[in-house]
């Protein structure tokens, strides 16, 4: 087990003890001390992570990398939350503290994005890393403006929590609900921390197989958003937005759910166009993006059928950091190359149908062609995802969320994508501290 150090501790919790200090040295929690404290939560969510991937055509030896990632570790996230002051203007402040240690990785099979560099080798893990935000926040009527580290979860922008601790951006975020049935939400960021890393980046587009060159980034990014509730069942959301000088991009979706016959009908439907913007510092982008998926539950089965399609000259832009919001955005791969269409087969099952509340199942197939690549070959991809997933329902343990997640990737156009077999274990654990 590595020891955690001193100078880690400090920078993890320093900000966190500072921004304590300040609202209570300072009075601005006043006579409204009581909903400032009382309305405040704190949670520690702890995550312990195996990750294994075959590349299964590499070596260490091959120019493409390493044959293998298999690496483990253990996380920690620490989240405080504050109420507000009272009056017409509310304060507050939350906060968040994450800590990775190394608990298995050797040089040969690092680079999982579990852990970051060590810098003393060139492949080498991290014993521990730990990363930090603060955001202060304001409420007025039903309008909350933040300012600081945010964890973004919107159509343009969804923070990457696919590994051990969460990707963190930095900037401001206005949301209002005064208006009945409608969200109104701005967003303006100007730098990220990314999801193995503890330093503060510009914001830059994601090189997935090379699409874009790597390390364009943009002065900010912005986005604005309408959620409206059309009905008790479906909701229409709007979006407009994009990186400042690299591209731009609009969205438009439904979700919702209606009963039908004796069981229930789900339907996700996104769209999105991207154009270069300002001086295009990633050349030229031009992409439109249909991605639906149509479900059907029916006592503890859901039969799910999607359709991806990307037209244009290039692939669906989206930020480092982030996950891109795309119905085939799967386990390992997001279907969401140049001239890209991709269909989806999936299946879930709850087995509190066969007596064993709390274990699930999800399976699904998703099979990509028409990809534009080099030469005159047409690229073909597929994917394959089987995940069990348990949550202890009562005793000591009660809430434990145990993880089985395994995927398995083929490509026919290996110059910028690689074959990969791919197992995750994952388990997490909540703990409410206030």
């Amino acid at each position: 087990m590595p020891v955690i150090s001193p100078t880690l501790t400090t920078r993890l919790y320093r900000p966190l003890w500072a921004i304590g200090s300040l609202v209570l040295s300072t009075g601005i929690v006043g006579p409204a001390r009581a909903d400032f404290l009382t309305d405040s939560s704190a949670h520690l969510e702890s995550r312990t992570y195996y990750f294994n991937s075959d590349m299964r055509d590499g070596s260490s030896a091959n120019p493409q990398g390493a044959s293998k990632h298999e690496e483990s570790a253990q996380g920690f996230i620490l989240d405080l939350q504050s109420g507000f002051t009272e009056g017409p203007i509310g304060f507050g402040v939350d906060a968040v503290g994450m800590l990775g240690l190394k608990l298995d990785s050797s040089p040969a099979d690092s680079n999982s994005g579990l852990l970051p560099s060590s810098g003393h080798q060139p492949r080498g893990a991290a014993d521990q890393y730990a990363k930090a935000g603060v955001a202060g926040k304001l409420r007025f009527a039903q309008t909350r403006l933040k300012f600081g580290a945010l964890l973004p979860d919107m159509p343009l922008l969804r923070h990457d929590d696919t590994r051990l601790l969460p990707a963190m951006f930095h900037g401001t975020q206005l949301a209002s609900t005064d208006i009945p049935g409608l969200i109104v939400t701005a967003t303006r960021l100007e730098r990220y921390t990314g999801r193995d890393s503890t330093d503060a980046q510009d914001i830059r587009l994601n090189c997935k197989n090379k699409r874009y060159t790597c390390d364009t980034t943009g002065n900010r990014f912005d986005a604005y958003q309408a959620d409206y509730q059309i009905t008790e069942h479906f909701q229409l959301q709007y979006a407009r937005g994009g990186l400042e000088n690299v591209y731009r991009q609009s969205f438009v979706g439904v979700v919702g759910r209606q009963p039908l016959g004796p069981g229930q009908a789900n339907v996700d439907l996104r769209w999105f166009d991207s154009d270069d913007d300002g001086a295009a510092r990633a050349g030229r982008i031009d992409n439109r993006t249909l991605s639906a998926l149509l479900g059907y539950s029916l006592g503890n089965h859901t039969l799910s059928v999607g359709w991806q399609r990307l037209t244009g000259d290039s692939s669906m832009p989206y930020l480092d950091g982030s996950t891109p919001y795309l119905v085939n955005y799967v386990q390992y791969n997001d279907f969401a190359n140049a001239g890209e269409r991709s269909w989806q087969l999936r299946y879930d099952y709850d087995f509190r149908g066969l007596g064993i509340p709390g274990l699930s199942l999800l399976t699904r197939y998703v099979s990509g062609d028409h990809i534009e690549v080099a030469g005159d070959q047409e690229g073909r991809e597929w994917e394959r995802n089987v995940e069990f997933k348990y949550v202890v329902q009562n005793g000591t343990f009660k809430g434990l969320n145990l993880r089985l997640r395994n995927a398995t990737y083929r490509t026919n156009f290996e110059e910028s994508a690689r074959d990969i077999d791919e197992t995750r274990l994952i388990a997490t654990y909540n703990f409410s501290l206030l």
